[in-house]
């Protein structure tokens, strides 16, 4: 009778464990390639004659859309809809916000493009946080939930080898823009955020049970073609 009640409930773990994480990521990954158009509208301004870094972007954009998709079906295969999470679980959400003082969709792409400062620290911010998720997936491919789950442990491999596409041309960029140095500040704020996802946001979603579910796909608009 024990064995099974302790089967039961680390059933019960790793399924919630997955549950909130891939909804947490599958947030992020949309979150990430919507807000790499808005990236690509200051990339295509300020570096016109650079189509190498604005390749490596939309391929950074591309990659987002493809794990979110891998996400998505993910769910399908689960049978249910992810977990309502918002912009508290986005870690590039948060950062803009901090750095530049407005959400994403809020971001003035057009001032950014016009000043060269404002946009190397936009690089930063991508930089660091495509770096941040490059060492979160790393930790994640040892956990044993995570491995449990054969679908799921395929996907954060195919993100394990596209995460160094993502920071990379960033930092390129901005060593032939005057060198690649983050700010203390910067790099603060990157650690904050994620300490605070892991610490609170993470466990106090697994703990929730009132959170409600997606009732639409985030992409269901773009794929309708509205």
């Amino acid at each position: 009778m024990i064995p099974a009640i302790t089967h039961a409930i680390t059933h019960a773990f790793r399924a919630r464990f997955l549950d909130v994480l891939a909804s947490i990521y599958l947030y992020n990954e949309h979150r990430g390639y919507t807000a790499l158009d808005r990236v690509l509208e200051a990339v295509r301004v300020q570096c016109p004659d650079d189509p190498g870094f604005i390749d490596a972007i939309e391929k950074h954009r591309a990659d987002e859309r493809k794990h979110y998709i891998m996400f998505r079906r993910w769910f399908d295969l689960q049978g249910r809809m992810p977990l309502a999470v918002g912009r508290s679980c986005g870690h590039i959400d948060r950062f803009i916000e901090r750095v530049f003082g407005c959400p994403i969709d809020a971001l003035d792409t057009a001032m950014i493009a016009a000043d060269r400062r404002a946009f190397a620290q936009l690089c930063r911010v991508i930089m660091l946080t495509e770096q941040r998720g490059m060492r979160q997936v790393e930790v994640l491919l040892r956990n044993r939930q995570v491995l449990s789950d054969r679908a799921m442990t395929r996907i954060f491999r195919v993100v394990e080898k596209d995460e160094p596409d993502h920071w990379i041309p960033y930092r390129d960029w901005l060593a032939r823009h005057g060198g690649t140095a983050t700010r203390w500040r910067e790099r603060w704020t990157d650690y904050a955020i994620h300490k605070s996802l892991m610490l609170v946001k993470l466990p106090l979603l697994f703990v929730r049970r009132s959170t409600p579910r997606l009732t639409r796909w985030p992409d269901a608009d773009e794929r309708s073609g509205a």
